[in-house]
């Protein structure tokens, strides 16, 4: 029997934005070790440099490239860099994104807002650009660059990240709400977009992992869990976080040429249920 699913990707290049970061670097490790050639973009060179140097080592391909996903022409340099390095891209995850203070209000409700605190009216408007343009922007323009070898060569698939603000926005980050249902919206404009193409285009929605950017609002100095994090795990049916390396399962799915190929412009949650908790 032929099984659908393979988690053999050798000879396949993958490129990885965002990968100085815990959920990419994970993916990054995760495609090297199943055979691809990896590419691992991020601002952080330091990072990607030293995660390649690992891979190596174990007899894994990997090169790390210092990369600004809001710069189109110093991508495209990049791009050229990966064509000479490892050949054209197969598969490209967009997972360069996140969030900014300055759109971040300090509380949930206007109501609760005591004098002195951040509110809805006080948003700073080049901080909420921000948040769009890296979450946005910085998976629109990886996908002009990238996604043009795989047009030329009539297959390939793109995975966005998308999250669980997609669905229903959470308190207190509207800006980096309504870029995520951003996310979700292009996946489906890009599949379809690059339907005739043999390009695949899909999502997932991660739940709630705890990573060192919110480690300090989701636990206290105690290392109890804060009472946001009491929210979120009362409205999780599994009744705990997720794991980074749980997305691995649905991110191998989505971009393996057998297992998916009828599959294009989906969002999978990776969510521990709490996308079908209705909180009764």
């Amino acid at each position: 029997m032929n099984l659908p699913l393979s988690f053999d990707f050798h000879d396949k290049v993958v490129v990885i934005t965002g990968a100085g970061g815990v959920l990419c670097s994970d993916m990054v490790r995760a495609y090297a070790q199943a055979g691809a050639k990896v590419a691992a973009l991020d601002l952080n060179e330091e990072a990607v440099k030293a995660l390649a140097a690992d891979l190596v080592a174990k007899g894994q391909c990997c090169v790390g490239y210092k990369a600004n996903v809001l710069e189109p022409a110093a991508l495209e340099e990049v791009h050229q860099k990966i064509l000479q390095d490892l050949g054209p891209c197969d598969i490209l995850i967009n997972g360069a994104g996140g969030n900014n203070p300055r759109a971040t209000t300090d509380n949930e409700y206007q109501h609760e807002a005591k004098e002195g605190q951040k509110t809805f009216f006080d948003l700073d408007a080049s901080g909420v650009d921000f948040v769009f343009k890296l979450n946005f922007q910085g998976t629109l323009i990886p996908t002009q660059v990238f996604a043009k070898d795989m047009v030329k060569r009539g297959k390939g698939c793109i995975l966005n990240i998308s999250s669980m603000n997609a669905y229903i926005p959470l308190t207190k980050i509207p800006a980096y709400s309504a870029a995520k249902a951003g996310i979700s919206n292009f996946t489906q404009w890009l599949a379809t977009h690059f339907a005739g193409t043999g390009i695949r285009a899909n999502a997932i929605a991660p739940g709630f992992l705890v990573s060192n950017q919110n480690r300090a609002l989701l636990f206290g100095p105690d290392g109890k869990p804060s009472a946001r994090s009491e929210k979120i795990l009362a409205g999780t049916p599994m009744g705990r976080f997720v794991e980074s390396e749980e997305l691995l399962g649905g991110v191998f799915f989505l971009t393996d040429d057998k297992a998916a190929s009828a599959i294009t412009g989906v969002v999978l949650p990776i969510d521990g249920g709490f996308s079908a908790y209705s909180g009764v």
